[in-house]
């Protein structure tokens, strides 16, 4: 049958339209805010609490309490021996995690309909009684060094993404990396960790979604009965967003680490937040580049086995973005033909406009990627979510994906100039600790 293939060009352009993620919101009087999404399509429900603190907001010389957290959660509560979570959801045939950003943290649980009400229990619990004394802190530091280790130190790149955070930014706290340090986990005493969650962990402090099969009257009646009687504290939340100034020249780092097989290259360059309206241009110059076999730098680099990966991530964030491209060289080459493969498909994207069908082939991929994501109850919350804390509106879980498909390819070149080519690049070249220069005989002059 070929007749599905024989599309005309009004066809092939058209804008297609996506269904809504429908949702209800409304604020307790201790200021938590809650959102519901009916969906039906199992019998199933997730519960989404998020609270807005993230890395950025960790204590200066305290980096990783926000990542601390994320495991402390876990522990006891009034009414809950630690771990009683993972039995509460496992037990039922369901899951719980959670995961800390830049700019929040967020805690979620899938389990069976009718186990909604336990878990809205538990939730509360933890929102209003964790027991945040010296056992828990100190056994779940332990656990947070070692996954540093595991996550930063053991693998032979993990400390080049470490250093990515820490040389992009110079004054805002996302410079921070999440997971922290563990000279700054060793130096935090149980008053840091207890003055931390009295500060942030509180109801005008967090988000509630709950996503799935569920009676709306039942579950307004569940949330008023465990979360209203929660206290909103009397201490204010702290503004931490403090401004990055703009970069005035591109800068390069060399770092060495154990255990480096081959060299990397890591190029970084400020971008504005997630809500901004170059965004959704911002992610496709990503796709363009790195995502799939036909990506750009995926088909001259790796393909041309110049490096051995390639990764073009457009992170954007609450506050300002960090985009960077990350290659992994092959064989015996080395960061400086990866740089200049990536300056010469930058350059041609603002010299040439992509062609319309390949910018409608990274469209599709995209759209296709975000709309599976939303075809479970989990994932509609975890969408809600992102526009909450990111881009600080709701409903951009609605016109989002909107933004992404009337991208243009002047908008893709336009953006390319303006933050890459106009902006300044940090470039980090990353090696083996034993490529590093002896010191001078004597010492450091």
């Amino acid at each position: 049958m070929l007749l599905p293939l024989l599309l005309t060009a009004s066809t092939a352009m058209a804008t297609p339209s996506f269904p809504p993620i429908q949702y209800k919101h409304r604020v307790l009087p201790n200021g938590l805010e809650v959102y519901s999404i009916r969906d039906g399509a199992t019998p199933t429900v997730a519960i989404h609490v998020w609270y807005r603190v993230g890395s950025k907001h960790d204590p200066e010389g305290r980096s990783g309490f926000a990542h601390l957290f994320e495991h402390i959660m876990f522990k006891s509560t009034k009414n809950m021996p630690a771990e009683m979570l993972d039995r509460l959801t496992e037990d039922v045939g369901g899951f719980n995690n959670a995961t800390t950003l830049d700019d929040a943290t967020a805690y979620y649980e899938v389990v069976p309909s009718n186990y909604l009400e336990t878990l809205l229990w538990a939730e509360a619990e933890r929102l209003g009684s964790l027991n945040v004394d010296e056992a828990n802190f100190k056994s779940e530091r332990d656990v947070v060094k070692e996954e540093f280790r595991f996550r930063i130190l053991a693998p032979p790149y993990g400390q080049l993404f470490y250093a990515i955070e820490k040389q992009s930014f110079t004054r805002h706290p996302y410079r921070r990396p999440g997971i922290g340090s563990i000279e700054e986990l060793d130096a935090a005493t149980i008053e840091d960790v207890q003055k931390f969650h009295a500060t942030y962990y509180r109801p005008d402090n967090a988000v509630l979604i709950v996503a799935g099969d569920f009676d709306q009257e039942q579950l307004d009646g569940w949330v008023d009965k465990y979360f209203t009687p929660i206290p909103k504290p009397d201490i204010p939340l702290p503004d931490v967003n403090v401004p990055e100034p703009a970069r005035k020249e591109s800068r390069r780092v060399t770092e060495y680490a154990p255990n480096v097989p081959l060299p990397a290259v890591a190029m970084t360059w400020l971008v504005p937040e997630a809500s901004h309206a170059d965004a959704a241009a911002l992610s496709i110059v990503a796709s363009i580049l790195a995502e799939g076999e036909s990506g750009r730098l995926q088909e001259k680099l790796v393909r041309g086995e110049i490096s051995q990966e390639v990764f073009a991530t457009p992170d954007l964030r609450e506050d300002l973005g960090l985009f960077s491209i990350v290659s992994v060289m092959g064989g015996d080459h080395q960061p400086a033909e990866a740089e200049k493969v990536i300056w010469s498909e930058l350059n041609d994207l603002v010299a040439e406009p992509i062609a319309a069908a390949e910018l409608q082939k990274v469209k599709n991929l995209m759209l296709t990627h975000a709309l599976r994501e939303r075809e479970t109850a989990n994932g509609k919350a975890f969408s809600l979510g992102v526009a909450l804390i990111l881009e600080k509106d709701a409903a951009a879980v609605n016109s989002g994906l909107a933004k992404l498909q009337a991208v243009t390819a002047e908008d893709v070149s336009r953006v390319v100039k303006k933050y890459f080519l106009e902006g300044k690049a940090v470039t980090i070249e990353y090696f083996d600790e034993s490529s590093r220069p002896a010191a001078p005989a004597g010492g450091v002059q």
